[in-house]
């Protein structure tokens, strides 16, 4: 027999080499749970690194809500600021208004003396130069008479039957006054009806 024919004719033991692939050397063990910890070490990584994510975005997300917070309250404070800055002298010229109205109601008094002529002109002086400092300060008279009636600058305390047209200012008891756009005092009118 040659040695082809002495292969053929040899029974294979299927069975042996089966067992023996069944089992595993403690060199394959060691291969599969260094394998089975790297896909842990992996695993557990990952975890790690999406929780630090999380943390990262949370953290930004904190930051951009302060950054936001701080500019709207820097926003706020210059815009009070100039808000203060363009009516400062609001609480001035509310302290001013009685003067100019008791000047006005000087001036109004007629007589003909030379000594009361000189006095009235003296506050007359007086007066311009108030009103001419106020104006200064863009702290203005509201013109009223023979205006329509307007509730933003006038107070109605009267109406009357007249010849004019109905709402319009026919008399003035009190100058108004007006700083910039903001109304300080309004005019106390008689308004036609």
């Amino acid at each position: 027999m040659t040695n082809e024919e002495e292969k053929e004719t040899k029974p294979v033991d299927e069975t042996s080499e089966t067992v023996t692939t069944a089992e595993e050397t403690p060199e394959q063990e060691e291969t599969a749970e260094e394998e089975t910890t790297e896909e842990n070490d992996e695993v557990s990584q990952e975890d790690e690194l999406l929780s630090m994510k999380e943390q990262v975005e949370a953290s930004e997300n904190k930051y951009l809500k302060l950054y936001a917070e701080f500019e709207n309250f820097k926003r706020r404070n210059r815009q009070e600021a100039e808000l203060n800055s363009k009516y400062k002298d609001q609480k001035f010229a509310e302290n001013l208004l009685p003067v100019i109205d008791n000047l006005e109601r000087a001036l109004a008094i007629e007589g003909t003396d030379e000594s009361f002529i000189a006095l009235n002109k003296g506050v007359e002086m007086v007066y311009k130069n108030l009103v001419e400092t106020l104006e200064k300060h863009d702290i203005k008279a509201i013109d009223a008479l023979d205006q329509p009636f307007d509730p933003n600058f006038h107070q109605a305390v009267m109406t009357e039957a007249s010849d004019k047209e109905s709402d319009i200012v026919i008399e003035e008891f009190q100058k108004g006054y007006i700083l910039k756009d903001r109304v300080i005092r309004p005019t106390m009118v008689k308004v036609s009806e």
